[in-house]
């Protein structure tokens, strides 16, 4: 009797080893599920800090001037404030006083890091104020740099038009926010969801086995 009692202790502790097995092998997967959670966490979090390092000290920065260039005419300046390279696209004029439509004039011009761009827009700035004025005009920017379009925000000048003469331009404040993303680069993530999955299935495989 005893030694069938034995026979049968022994046959239940066989049984369980591969339980036994298989619940430490799922906690052990648990561990490591959670710990490379825990990595992609940090490799993610290095990922963005490097990202705004990188657009730091590479986002573009544009500077807008309006200047008087004679009793007719008026130029803008352009200045590329950063390092990196752009490509003009869109210059376009608003008279913020009035409600006569954006004047646009498209480009296509490089604008290399440090340097500055130049055009005599006169005409087009007299369409927008006409012979007689003395209010807001605002100048925006449009261009492309590393593969996204960009724009500037609205550059204000204050301008002064007598018999189609231009009497006096002057800025009146800069944009505190000097340029915005019209097409955003998209992010790409993968680890971090992956990972997650896995340790949810391994937590409900656990459960499931209790």
């Amino acid at each position: 009797m005893n030694f069938h009692g034995h026979t049968v202790q022994v046959s239940m502790l066989v049984n369980l080893i591969p339980v036994l097995a298989t619940v430490v092998t799922t906690i052990l997967s648990i561990i490591l599920a959670r710990a490379n959670l825990r990595y992609a966490h940090a490799a993610d979090r290095t990922v963005e800090l490097a990202h705004e390092q990188f657009e730091r000290e590479w986002a573009p920065e544009l500077h807008i001037r309006l200047e008087r260039a004679g009793a007719t005419d008026a130029k803008i300046i352009v200045t590329n404030l950063a390092k990196t390279s752009v490509l003009l696209q869109i210059i376009q004029f608003r008279n913020i006083a009035g409600p006569l439509p954006l004047e646009k004039q498209q480009l296509n011009d490089p604008l290399i890091g440090g340097t500055a761009w130049t055009s005599h827009l006169g005409e087009r700035i007299l369409s927008l104020t006409g012979k007689e004025f003395a209010g807001p005009i605002a100048a925006s920017v449009s261009f492309y740099a590393a593969g996204r379009l960009y724009r500037t925000d609205w550059f204000r000048f204050k301008v002064e038009v007598r018999s189609g003469r231009f009497e006096k331009i002057e800025p009146v404040t800069l944009p505190a926010r000097r340029v915005r993303v019209l097409e955003p680069h998209k992010v790409r993530r993968f680890r971090k969801p992956l990972v997650t999955d896995v340790a949810q299935e391994l937590v409900g495989a656990t459960k499931r086995q209790e």
